[in-house]
């Protein structure tokens, strides 16, 4: 996501007091990040130090509520953890404007995404009031881990995965990816390498778009062509010197 920092001043907040901007997030990627945070809350030394190198952007909205505009999965796995407060950095303060104004300065900077986990948008007044109350979207999860292990590139166009993730979601049906994550994520990968997601961010397949296979056979019988017309040339030629204008 794309934002500009003006003052990088860091303020703890209670992360129950933040204000989600979108609707969903992966659950397979916070517990991921949950087992690899684990025991962060009982160490206030490795804690203070990993919020310090975390700041968490947030906007300033209506009555002064702080909007968290990216790491929505960080703020959920520290939360589910035990975790009470995070550093946040204030973006822009848009206090003063109402909710209508609020909403459309968000969505006009990409710092929203009021989507659901069936992909489908929904009104601003549908966003979750807290971190914890934010759904799981299986294929937000696939998408995520998806780029991980290489599928695609990170990028810097907002909600890049959310943009993967509604590809997956009409070429992979639900239950497949309930009854078996790592066979839908298999499945993903292949679908990344295809030219129908040509289109999305951080494609990276390893051909060009609809480059057809090379007939071997054509490409032989061209060779063969261009070999007989040179050797006919060479029959044909002329032979002793070259012959030289008489113009100077």
């Amino acid at each position: 996501m794309s934002y500009h920092i003006r003052e990088p001043v860091l303020t703890a907040t209670p992360i129950m007091d933040l204000r989600p901007t979108q609707m969903t997030v992966g659950m397979h990627e916070v517990n991921e990040k949950r087992k690899a945070w684990r025991g962060l809350a009982l160490d206030a030394k490795k804690l203070q130090k990993f919020l310090g190198a975390h700041m968490v952007p947030v906007v300033l909205g209506p009555g002064k509520q702080p909007f968290l505009i990216d790491h929505h999965h960080l703020a959920r796995a520290l939360h589910d953890n035990g975790v009470k407060s995070v550093f946040t950095t204030t973006v822009a303060d848009l206090h003063q404007l109402d909710e209508e104004a609020f909403w459309t300065f968000l969505d006009f900077h990409a710092w929203t995404h009021p989507y659901d986990n069936k992909g489908r948008r929904r009104s601003y007044a549908d966003l979750p009031k807290t971190i914890d109350r934010m759904k799981d979207d299986p294929y937000r999860a696939i998408a995520g881990e998806l780029r991980r292990l290489g599928g695609f590139a990170k990028d810097s166009t907002p909600f890049s995965e959310f943009l993967w993730g509604d590809f997956l979601r009409r070429r992979i049906k639900l239950k497949d990816v309930e009854k078996d994550f790592n066979g839908a994520l298999d499945i993903a990968m292949k679908l990344a390498k295809t030219d129908d997601a040509h289109y999305l961010p951080g494609w990276c397949a390893p051909h060009p778009i609809n480059e057809k296979p090379r007939d071997k056979k054509k490409d032989q019988g061209k060779k063969g062509a261009a070999k007989k017309d040179t050797t006919k040339k060479e029959a044909g030629d002329p032979v002793g010197p070259p012959k030289v204008s008489e113009a100077n």
